[in-house]
């Protein structure tokens, strides 16, 4: 991938536009930006609110904040790539009539506006492929404290910007407003239930729990399957969320009913797609709500990762909110370390914990205690350092070249766990990679109930930077979860053509919310993760807790390749520093 222009040199057209703009703020009164009358009834619900975006080109020259701030000389403006997305936090429930966006000359042919009540499940309210730019006046029909712009298609070759993104309504539900969800923590029932290898404890009550790692599965892989939830008492049903695993019912019905034996039908399909399925607009009355699979998309059973009910009644249980969202960019260091020690010493042990042992994905190195392969160099680094020795050890991986089954490599690991972990924020590392076959330098993050018994990947791994010295050009970053793994995981290189990231320093990043994760190399946002898109296609976002960074310099290993005789050692891993901002 090329690195996009400078915006200054690249976009002319934005010079007229900001002669334009400075021109209307001059004549003040006798120029007033377009803002259509509003009916009585509604009011400007957006303004001066919490706004989060999936990225900024500049954040100090357009942060999201600018486009809910009245100014029409202000604006908000995206990374060049899609899909990008700006969401306004009303402060609650509202129904929402009215969206005007006031588009700069970077604006969407494709987007949707949603509406959500937690910021996580999203309801689509207008949607088009034909967008026109300049000033759209839409009109809705949406409840939710949450309100987002989705873009999916650009119509310039730059990101997206708004100079005023303004939602218009009522506070409050308003008529046929003030769904909840029903079925957290709720007892659940189905047809059977997997206690096996391929699932352990894959019971209904999993579907409920609101944690997106752990599922519910039938152990009969046959037809029919389903599993029902028990509201508590009678509630009126407008919204089903089906989070599905890749057993999946192409054929299946939403069900209600009083008793749980007799049911009544208010939703079929023959054509279910699998991974997160939103039914809306149902209406439908019972204590119990099913769903009853008919036809499944491969030879074994039904799984569920989420059974979501939402709509009024019932004897709803409030699920856990989430952390709050960050602004982006994150200006609040929580976490630091500059390496600043001496020659020769260990990094800051109330900061980092040095974990030796042996690697994992069939690597070669041992990672060892001390100072000899983990140490500050007195110049403002912490080096990591590969080399080539033997170290007896049973626990070792075998060799391919030599056939021994002794460490033929060390190398250091240091994790935060026990003295730092967070949820969302801007983390960064200026790291200068090892770059000869075979090596895995690496900046990334673990969830923290790995510590405590979570195995992987059902913690959740976050890959902010990964290097393998075979592809000199490039880095990745890459998620890992139950749904997507290993080979398998959610990612995307950066690659400069021409270019040995182990010449110099470079710096990594990721900025992460509830609802995306944007990852940069030296500050050029290359690729983001929305969780609606993930969800829609891969499946379960399961980044909502804790995470503790980890820095290593792995050796061999199933994605490098083992050491060959053009590999030179040893190799230094260097860390300028390491932050954490919220």
């Amino acid at each position: 991938m090329t690195t996009a222009p400078p915006a200054a040199a690249a976009r002319p057209h934005r010079v007229l536009t900001r002669l334009l703009t400075a021109l209307v703020l001059a004549l003040g009164a006798l120029l007033v930006p377009f803002a259509p009358a509003a009916p009585a009834a509604e009011s400007l619900l957006s303004q001066g609110k919490t706004v989060t975006a999936s990225s900024t080109e500049n954040g100090v020259a357009f942060p999201a904040s600018a486009a809910v701030d009245g100014n029409a000389g202000t604006r908000w403006s995206s990374a060049f790539g899609d899909p990008q997305w700006l969401q306004v936090d009303l402060g609650a429930t509202a129904t929402v009539s009215r969206v005007v966006l006031q588009w700069e000359a970077a604006y969407a042919t494709g987007f949707k506006l949603q509406t959500s009540a937690d910021g996580s499940t999203w309801t689509d309210v207008y949607t088009t492929a034909s967008g026109t730019g300049g000033t759209q006046n839409l009109t809705v029909n949406g409840t939710g404290r949450y309100v987002r712009m989705y873009g999916t298609a650009r119509a310039t070759q730059y990101g997206y910007s708004l100079w005023e993104f303004q939602v218009y309504g009522t506070p409050g539900g308003g008529t046929g407003g003030g769904d909840v969800q029903l079925s957290y923590d709720k007892p659940a029932v189905a047809s059977s239930s997997q206690n096996d290898g391929g699932c352990g404890n894959c019971t209904p009550s999993k579907a409920v729990d609101q944690d997106p790692a752990t599922r519910w599965a039938t152990s009969a892989w046959s037809d029919p399957g389903w599993i029902y939830i028990d509201l508590g008492a009678t509630a009126t049903v407008h919204k089903v969320v089906l989070q599905w695993d890749p057993a999946y019912a192409t054929a299946y019905k939403l069900q209600v009913s009083g008793d749980a034996v007799n049911w009544t039908d208010i939703y079929s399909t023959t054509t279910g797609k699998g991974f997160k399925e939103t039914v809306s607009n149902l209406n439908g009355t019972g204590r119990y709500v099913r769903m009853y699979g008919t036809t499944r998309v491969s030879q074994y059973g039904y799984s569920l990762w989420e059974f979501q009910v939402f709509g009024t009644g019932g004897s709803p249980v409030t699920p856990p909110p989430l952390p709050p969202n960050p602004t982006f960019p994150a200006g609040r260091l929580v976490f630091g370390d500059e390496f600043n020690g001496s020659n020769g010493t260990a990094p800051d042990a109330g900061k980092w914990t040095t974990d030796p042992g042996a690697g994992v994905n069939n690597e070669l190195e041992y990672y060892t205690t001390g100072n000899k392969n983990l140490y500050q160099d007195g110049t403002g680094n912490l080096v990591i350092e590969a080399r080539k020795e033997v170290t007896p050890g049973s626990a070792c991986p075998r060799d391919p070249l030599s056939g021994s089954t002794v460490c033929q490599y060390t190398s250091g690991r240091i994790n935060t766990s026990g003295h730092f972990d967070f949820t969302y924020g801007h983390a960064e590392a200026r790291i200068k990679v090892t770059g000869t076959q075979g090596l895995w330098p690496a900046f990334w993050m673990l969830g923290s109930d790995f510590k405590t018994g979570t195995p992987w990947p059902y913690s959740g791994e976050i890959d902010v930077m990964e290097h393998v010295g075979k592809v000199a050009d490039s880095v990745y970053s890459t998620l890992h979860a139950p749904a997507y793994n290993g080979a398998g995981g959610y990612g995307s290189p950066y690659t400069l053509a021409g270019t040995d990231f182990a010449n110099a320093f470079h710096t990594y990043a990721v900025d992460w919310d509830s609802a995306h994760m944007t990852f940069y190399v030296d500050g050029s946002a290359f690729f983001t993760v929305d969780r609606t898109a993930l969800e829609a296609t891969r499946g379960p976002w399961v980044y909502d807790h804790p995470f503790y960074l980890i820095l290593n310099n792995a050796v061999g290993g199933d994605w490098p390749g083992a050491p060959d005789a053009t590999t030179v050692l040893p190799q230094k891993m260097l860390v300028d520093y390491v932050r954490v901002y919220q």
